[in-house]
């Protein structure tokens, strides 16, 4: 009667210690090869779940969820200063696929700070930042520009409320110079006031008020000549 060997009922050993030495769930601290630490969770030895992950060259930290070795979710970035000593956030907000991806607020160097959304790193939707001098820009935005229809403040009280193309006033928009009681409503191209009216808006409010009142302009049809100077720039639109 021939002797039939049965097949193995368990993996190789070798099969078993790469099983064994595969990371998974909450672990202590794990160096890699470059110095870097992480102290978190883990599935299929990819950081996976809620960790903290510390940069030995720039001593920058990460604290907050992962997805298969990528930040993803929420968490907060800060980086070291390496003359105090001392950490300072950088953006706390929702991350994905390693990239700063829906609402988040990053803080900048010169302590301008921003609020609002993001897509892949770039601010990109809804958002408002306030500037270190005191402007403040709330409104729409693509790819880290001011981009839609939204509202600048300035730090002397004057604001344009309109469209913005490129970082720039483009499209119908108002400039209120409260400074000095006008206003002024019409069509912009790339950042330059084209065809519009001037008027006086608040004069009686304002602490330097213009020397002269704007005199009234008497046509029979304004918007019809605004129409006709507009017509130069629309095709853009």
């Amino acid at each position: 009667m021939p002797f039939l060997k049965r097949p193995p009922t368990s993996p190789p050993l070798s099969t078993l210690l790469d099983i064994k030495s595969q990371k998974c769930g909450l672990r202590h601290t794990v160096f890699s090869a470059s110095g870097n630490e992480y102290t978190g969770e883990w599935q299929n030895n990819k950081k996976h779940g809620k960790g903290n992950q510390v940069w030995k060259k720039s001593g920058a930290i990460y604290n907050g969820e992962w997805k298969f070795g990528k930040r993803d979710g929420y968490g907060t970035y800060s980086i070291l200063l390496p003359e105090s000593k001392k950490y300072v956030k950088k953006y706390c907000g929702e991350w994905t696929d390693g990239k700063k991806h829906g609402y988040g607020t990053y803080f900048y160097k010169n302590s301008s700070v921003y609020e609002g959304e993001w897509s892949e790193d770039q601010r990109s939707g809804w958002g408002r930042i306030y500037y270190a001098n005191g402007d403040i820009y709330e409104g729409k935005w693509l790819k880290d520009k001011n981009h839609g229809e939204g509202i600048f403040i300035f730090s002397n009280g004057n604001r344009y409320e309109g469209s913005w193309r490129e970082g720039k006033k483009d499209g119908r928009g108002k400039f209120y110079y409260c400074d000095k009681g006008q206003l002024y409503e019409g069509l912009w191209v790339d950042g330059v006031p084209k065809c519009g009216t001037l008027s006086d808006f608040g004069r009686d409010a304002t602490p330097m008020p213009a020397k002269y009142q704007i005199p009234k302009v008497h046509l029979i049809d304004t918007q019809l000549v605004l129409r006709e100077a507009e017509s130069a720039y629309l095709g853009r639109f």
